[in-house]
């Protein structure tokens, strides 16, 4: 929902300190209950993120709307929904929580000894990667940082990129297929991907020349990433079958050795499976693509002691000749 506002138009921000007066915990404890509740889409789904029964999170709505005089949600029957004035009020506790945790993040870089959160977030198999180095890493950086809080979860790439740029995540770890303005990449190392098939598909024991292979690969299902590609990569699936989309490593691998498609994986991820007989990489001379592993920041993000201090020793970590390369 936009609402307008003109120029003599207090902000919402302002509306809310306006009508709360001078904001002390209890206010603040308020204003998170509220963005809880909106958050988790009603008072039952916020009961166990908060920890408090729906009778006592409705005492605390309530006790806030009479403060701010304003209604901020109808719920019953219907189910929950913010008002208008709910919307702009939301909005305007987001950001005030965004500018609170500025803060408290300026203050933790001033101390000697880093604290705060690190939020990190990769896609599939870059962690365990031996050229990652990430358990060495996060080992250093645990010993420079002790009391630092870390969040470290799994996403697509596009959820990553999304993530940093919209600062609820801290570096992010891609197979970068772009260059997005408001990102900094430190390359960590390159993938090699070929297209593989599995020992129960119909090219695995085909054992004609790559002529024969080239004009039949084409009839055949792939399974790809499913989302936007740089040039290489989108050069090396034309002509071919694009059946079905698979974003993780893990499960397009399943697909691939199910027999029914082909697929490019990266060389290293899958060596075991090749070692035991069970893939095989098809016109590895040709069906071939570099794929760059990098590790992001937002461009501009706010001052971020626990990430500065967590790419430094990345980049200590990083192989000698990605080590100058941040874009």
């Amino acid at each position: 929902m936009n609402v307008k506002q003109n120029q003599d138009t207090p902000s919402p921000a302002s509306a809310v300190m306006a009508e709360l007066g001078q904001v002390g915990d209890y206010e603040i404890r308020l204003l998170r209950v509220f963005k809880t509740v909106v958050e988790c889409g009603g008072f039952s789904a916020a009961e166990a993120v908060l920890n408090v029964s729906r009778s006592t999170i409705s005492v605390h709505m309530s006790n806030l709307e009479q403060r701010l005089k304003l209604t901020l949600c109808t719920r019953g029957r219907s189910g929950f929904a913010l008002t208008e004035d709910g919307v702009i009020i939301y909005d305007a506790v987001r950001r005030l929580f965004s500018q609170m945790e500025d803060f408290r993040s300026t203050v933790n870089a001033l101390h000697v000894q880093v604290s705060g959160e690190l939020n990190l977030v990769a896609s599939d198999t870059i962690s365990l990667d031996s050229r990652s180095c990430f358990p060495d890493v996060l080992g250093a950086f645990c010993q420079r940082a002790p009391d630092v809080y870390i969040n470290f979860e799994t996403a697509p790439m596009n959820e990553i990129e999304r993530r940093i740029l919209n600062d609820e995540a801290d570096v992010g770890f891609i197979p970068y297929h772009r260059e997005l303005d408001g990102l900094v990449y430190q390359p960590l190392y390159e993938e090699t991907c070929y297209l593989y098939c599995s020992d129960g598909h119909p090219l695995f024991d085909l054992d004609d020349t790559p002529d024969r292979i080239r004009a039949r690969v084409g009839e055949y299902k792939l399974v790809h990433a499913g989302i936007q590609t740089n040039p290489q990569v989108a050069v090396q699936l034309q002509g071919l079958n694009k059946a079905a989309s698979a974003y993780y490593y893990e499960t397009r691998l399943a697909m691939v050795l199910s027999g029914a498609y082909l697929g490019f994986l990266p060389e290293q991820y899958v060596e075991p499976w090749v070692q035991k007989g069970k893939l095989k990489p098809l016109l590895p001379d040709e069906r071939v693509y570099k794929l760059g592993i990098a590790a992001i920041t937002r461009r501009h993000g706010r001052f971020n002691k626990p990430r500065d201090v967590f790419m430094e020793v990345l980049v200590q970590h990083t192989r000698p000749e990605f080590q100058a390369e941040s874009r």
